[in-house]
């Protein structure tokens, strides 16, 4: 069973999306929305290019309820390898190359989000703020804690990797179907070994 998109064209504009990305299809893309190559777009996204651009380049992932946005003129952008968390909000800002938005961050109008930087969960990065590369903020509004280290950088790769990887798995095996009325004997289950949370990690460290 094949899953039409929702995507929306406006004043003639059409969103585009790479054959090698893979979009949920309860995402909206409205417009000016540009998704390349291997991609990842989540359960109930919503890019709303009717203002501004909106553009995810190779590799970066949005995940579920995220929301991106932008005023007349602007660009939204997620560069290379970005990556989303579930629930953030970007509007009218620039994520840098290899960056990462924790769940539920909010990052405004103008604001720049350094190369391999990573914004905690629920922060609020002011309009106009630049972020240097390879640090973590946090906070409402954001501030600058510290500089990561390589071993905090390497992680973030290898979770975004996991999406990428996902993108793969989506565009492979995933479709729509009807639910079962009562759980399987020896129901199977997702077999990921190699995708460790940062708390074990934290805590193999310790």
């Amino acid at each position: 069973m094949t899953t039409r998109l929702r995507v929306y064209a406006i004043d003639g504009i059409v969103p585009v999306v790479h054959p090698s990305a893979h979009v949920h299809p309860s995402a909206v893309l409205i417009g000016d929305v540009i998704v390349g190559p291997d991609c990842y777009v989540g359960p109930c996204a919503s890019l709303r290019g009717d203002f501004g651009r909106l553009i995810l380049e190779r590799g970066a992932n949005l995940q579920d309820t995220c929301v991106m946005h932008g005023f007349p003129g602007t660009d939204t952008v997620v560069e290379e390898d970005g990556h989303i968390g579930h629930g953030a909000v970007l509007h009218g800002c620039r994520i840098r190359r290899n960056a990462l938005v924790g769940m539920n961050a909010v990052i405004m109008d103008n604001a720049i989000v350094g190369e391999s930087s990573i914004v905690a969960a629920s922060a609020f990065v002011k309009a106009g703020m630049e972020i240097p590369p390879r640090v973590l903020v946090a906070g409402m509004p954001a501030k600058v804690i510290r500089e990561l280290s390589d071993e905090e950088i390497r992680w973030k790769g290898e979770g975004t990797a996991t999406y990428q990887d996902l993108t793969r798995r989506c565009l492979a095996t995933l479709v729509e179907t009807d639910p079962l009325s009562e759980v399987e004997p020896d129901r199977k289950r997702i077999h990921m070994p190699d995708v460790v949370p940062l708390v074990a990690l934290r805590k193999k460290e310790e």
